[in-house]
């Protein structure tokens, strides 16, 4: 079963603005909506979610690799300075 969320419920699961979330889906960064009728649309919950599970592995990733990147430059700089 599927459960939709309409755009306010998008942006405040994901923090991002309406402008932001309209962005993202042209650059497919982000899912797309459903057309639910007239001029109705809304999001997949699963899919909202993934996405967000996503940013959260990026951003942990990214985070991770600065940390041991700087472990690499102060033991390079701990060890010229005793030079």
């Amino acid at each position: 079963m599927y459960y939709i969320l309409r755009l306010p419920a998008v942006m405040a699961r994901t923090g991002l603005s309406r402008s932001t979330i309209y962005l993202r889906i042209s650059e497919g960064r982000f899912p797309v909506s459903v057309p639910l009728g007239g001029r109705a649309i809304g999001w997949i919950e699963a899919e909202i979610q993934e996405w967000l599970e996503e940013q959260i592995q990026t951003s942990r990733r990214s985070s991770q690799m600065r940390r041991v990147g700087d472990m690499g430059a102060h033991s390079t700089s701990s060890r010229t300075g005793g030079e």
